[in-house]
């Protein structure tokens, strides 16, 4: 395995490209990240790590805007993250420059992709060790969408989905729980998917919404607000499963 891995043009014989997997590694250990797509909104949630007691806490974002209706989250590497950022602004400034209209969620989503690809097979670079969750509204249609990429350079379109530490499990909880749902309650289902693996509890949560007038990042406390609403129903729920087996 060695002498294949120090090349990222090297086929492994069984048609592995290991730089490739070492990169969705770095995902799989990097912060959890959930996407959630409603009738009238998209939400965006990400398990913030605690900063330390003189960091400035607004200087460390997970979510951020790539244009008015375009929004992106990711998890891996986050030096990574920012040269991907910065060229998918300018992506989408170019776009709307020369063609006068802004970028489709679709668009974006296939020049990082295609970026993301490109670092596959050249000689001299390594693959972007991060996987993004990408929302927005189309401006044409006004619908709303979320996308996948990973390191690989593949995407697609999802209604939900996980990415970054113990994404199975919060895949897992969005396939048993996901219905189509509008406002507060798809916030709820995004922190409810990030409360699977964040045991932290609200403040160690970053959520951002993204509607037609554009993305709107949750203040704590309106964060710490579901997070009780959840605790409470959960425990609601639990008192009532316990209720039968006392009466018998």
């Amino acid at each position: 395995m060695a002498r294949y891995d120090r090349a990222i043009t090297v086929f492994s014989p069984d048609g592995h490209l290991f730089q490739v997997e070492y990169a969705l590694e770095a995902v799989r250990k990097g912060n959890a990240a959930v996407g959630v797509r409603g009738t009238d909104s998209v939400v965006l949630g990400v398990e913030k790590k605690s900063t330390v007691k003189l960091q400035d806490s607004r200087s460390v974002r997970k979510i951020v805007s790539l244009d008015d209706h375009i929004a992106l989250a990711c998890a891996g590497l986050k030096a990574d993250a920012r040269v991907l950022i910065n060229r998918a602004r300018i992506e989408c400034q170019s776009h709307r420059l020369t063609v006068e209209d802004p970028v489709t969620v679709e668009y974006i989503t296939r020049y990082i992709a295609g970026l993301q690809q490109k670092y596959t097979q050249s000689g001299g670079v390594r693959p972007f060790g991060l996987s993004t969750l990408i929302v927005g509204f189309d401006p044409y249609t006004g619908v709303p969408s979320l996308y996948q990429t990973d390191p690989s350079g593949t995407f697609s379109a999802w209604k939900a989905n996980a990415t970054g530490r113990n994404s199975n499990s919060m895949r897992e909880f969005l396939e048993k729980n996901y219905k189509e749902t509008s406002g507060q309650e798809t916030i709820k289902l995004a922190i409810r998917a990030l409360l699977e693996v964040v045991e932290s509890g609200g403040k160690n949560i970053e959520v951002a919404v993204m509607t037609k007038e554009g993305l709107r990042q949750l203040e704590e406390a309106e964060i710490d607000a579901v997070v009780a609403e959840i605790e409470a129903e959960k425990a609601a729920a639990e008192a009532a499963k316990k209720a039968p087996a006392k009466e018998t």
